[in-house]
């Protein structure tokens, strides 16, 4: 067995505590508002700004849940940002992947020119973007349709996506694809069945970004969509915000299940954020 499979930590004991102590302290802090929220969610109307502590309060019910489920269109808010959302997702990775994979494999004229536009462009404010994208959408026939957001988040999310990916290629060994040309295959067959599969960190990485730049997203999509039918969650939840009142037992519910679906979907792909998936892929 090589020195390489042993370790020794040199660390000392109370060196380990203190990060332990440290991490479980952060991660407080980070739960604690997503605990406060829950509390306030199960929390009857005349309880809610009650002082006790308690995640689950006296007298908890899941009346706020069923008004937000059944008395507020909060299905059709979900459906329509899972919509955009994994749409959004599939066709940014779809071009980031292949785009990124030609920048990092081929050379050709305005390369670098190329990869520095699309920095700049991350440079502009959305907010920026908003009059000549608004027109551009009229003019398409896309306005108070889902569509109208897909165009706009698509846009935003491939030229990070690109340099992401593209980091990530070119530390993918070229002798791999030189070994699968050498055997018969296409360039395309080599990238989806050797490249791509030894990206799935990467890919995971820019997954994630694309979905939850559109799943948050709200100021493209109220100055786009006015059509209530049309309303992603974060429009939709604004509107349970009164002038006067807000029902923040319901607010808090509805927050709560909307987070569920990212929850499950960083659950699903944080198995592949793991690096070093090609260390071993060539034989010395």
């Amino acid at each position: 067995m090589r020195k390489s499979d042993y370790f020794e930590r040199t660390d000392s004991k109370l060196k380990i505590i203190l990060i332990y102590m440290l991490l479980i302290f952060m991660s407080f802090i980070a739960i604690y508002p997503v605990l406060n929220i829950l509390s306030s969610s199960l929390r009857p109307s005349n309880q809610l700004f009650s002082t006790s502590l308690k995640i689950i309060p006296d007298n908890a019910s899941l009346t706020n849940y069923n008004k937000a489920i059944f008395e507020r269109p909060l299905s059709r808010w979900i459906v329509n940002s899972l919509i955009v959302s994994f749409i959004s997702m599939l066709i940014s990775i779809l071009f980031s992947s292949t785009a990124g994979y030609a920048f990092s494999r081929y050379r050709f004229y305005g390369k670098k020119s190329g990869m520095i536009v699309l920095l700049v462009t991350q440079m502009f404010p959305a907010a920026m973007l908003l009059l000549p994208l608004n027109i551009l959408l009229t003019n398409m026939g896309l306005t108070e349709k889902l569509w109208a957001l897909v165009v706009p988040y698509i846009s935003s999310s491939v030229p990070f996506s690109i340099w992401l990916l593209k980091g990530y290629f070119d530390t993918v060994p070229s002798s791999i694809e030189e070994s699968a040309y050498v055997d018969g295959a296409s360039i395309l067959t080599t990238f989806y069945k050797i490249v791509l599969p030894l990206s799935k960190p990467a890919l995971a990485v820019a997954s994630i970004f694309c979905f939850m730049n559109s799943w948050s997203e709200y100021i493209v999509a109220r100055v786009l969509i006015h059509n209530e039918k049309m309303y992603t969650l974060p429009l939709g939840l604004v509107t349970l915000q009164g002038q006067y009142n807000t029902e923040w037992g319901v607010y808090s519910a509805a927050a709560i299940l909307t987070a569920i679906p990212v929850m499950i979907i960083f659950a699903y792909l944080s198995k592949y954020l793991i690096g070093g998936l090609t260390i071993g892929s060539v034989k010395e």
